[in-house]
């Protein structure tokens, strides 16, 4: 085989997504996830997308320099996407406003968009001061076994973010709730720093669905460490303490691996015979402490396994990423060093879909086709 040959077999195996001869698979682990050929990145920004912001009052384009970090999940047989997207009033991370769109599918592949956003900034209502001017930031999904979807997203007032929950029954319309940790401790953690809320999810009839561990709902959450939290309504968070009245850190980044630096949740978690999966997204550290295989502030894709009896205790984690930045759409943007984020997982059609935000600009798929 002449040499032209084999690098045009050795891209194309690169594009499907095929496992490194690095990565190190276990059986409890989802996967493995697949880039579909001739796809590419499944949602990408729109200068002509023009909305109406009653935070600002006019219209602004709303999805005109990045769509990236979103969730997914099924209605009515379609896929949907909630992603988030980035207007153009300035320049730099954090200092756009955010908005939430809606994007369906068929198949999980090609979408159509709604055209405005489903949830956004308004001075009108009562969370304007913790979301004007930054907005609304990296949804995760969640539905119910009677069909009410619940959003875990991040409030950005460009000073402080903050876990907030909306619900929904049709994904158009949202109530937001505020954050998420208002109620609990007297309000203790509510104007701390949080993000990143990864709720366990099951599969029941072929739906994914919020899970019941014991009597209460469980969600992994947080960005620069693992933590716990627990509600007995999907709207009330309590995060769980340590034995000093902190929070309970249940993993934490490692010196020399690809999640060195922070280790932050990504889609819904999945209870499985084997355990709880958290698909989690790790950046990895300039120096000595990071690992020299990847860039610094590269963002890949992890698992780790807690414990189904005890979702505090982690039983396993995978010592490489499975997902790891490949494509040109993945290592350009506003994280040039390369970044797969998973964001979103959904089972439909007998196969799990995991989409994930491409250097904070566009959004990619990946497909595991392996039967649950």
């Amino acid at each position: 085989m002449n040499k032209s040959l084999l690098f045009t077999v050795a891209a194309m195996l690169t594009l499907m997504g095929c496992k490194s001869s690095s990565e190190q698979s276990k059986s409890w682990a989802l996967g493995p996830f697949k880039r579909p050929v001739n796809v590419g990145a499944v949602i990408s920004p729109d200068t002509n997308s023009v909305f109406f912001c009653p935070m600002r009052g006019e219209a602004v384009k709303w999805e005109g320099s990045d769509t990236f970090n979103p969730a997914a999940t099924v209605l009515n047989g379609r896929v949907v996407l909630l992603y988030r997207a980035e207007d153009n009033s300035a320049i730099g991370i954090g200092q756009r406003t955010s908005r939430i769109g809606y994007a369906s599918s068929p198949d999980g592949l090609f979408f159509q968009r709604h055209g405005a956003p489903v949830l956004y900034p308004s001075q009108t209502d009562d969370q304007a001061d913790l979301e004007c001017p930054g907005g609304c930031e990296d949804p995760r999904v969640v539905m119910t076994e009677d069909g009410l979807y619940v959003m875990m997203y991040t409030q950005w007032n460009r000073k402080q973010a903050r876990l907030a929950v909306a619900t929904s029954r049709d994904l158009v319309t949202w109530q937001k709730h505020g954050p998420a940790f208002a109620q609990a401790y007297g309000g203790r953690f509510k104007d701390d720093f949080s993000k990143s809320a990864s709720i366990v999810t099951c599969l029941k009839d072929g739906r994914q669905v919020v899970a019941r561990i014991g009597d209460k709902y469980w969600m992994y959450w947080g960005e620069q460490f693992v933590n716990v939290a627990t509600s007995d309504n999907l709207i009330d968070w309590t995060p769980l303490l340590d034995e000093h009245g902190e929070l309970l850190r249940v993993m934490e980044p490692r010196k020399g691996a690809f999640d060195s630096q922070l280790t932050e949740c990504g889609p819904p978690a999945v209870l499985t015979q084997q355990g709880i999966v958290l698909i989690y997204n790790g950046k990895n550290l300039d120096g000595p402490d990071g690992d020299d295989r990847y860039v610094a502030n590269t963002y890949c894709a992890g698992q780790a396994l807690f414990s189904a009896e005890d979702p505090t205790q982690l039983l396993d984690r995978l010592d490489e990423p499975f997902f790891v930045p490949e494509a040109d759409y993945e290592r350009s943007g506003q994280y040039p060093a390369g970044t797969v984020f998973a964001e979103g997982l959904v089972y439909h059609k007998g196969r799990w879909l995991l989409y994930y935000g491409c250097a904070d600009s566009r959004v990619g798929v990946a497909v595991c086709n392996t039967k649950y």
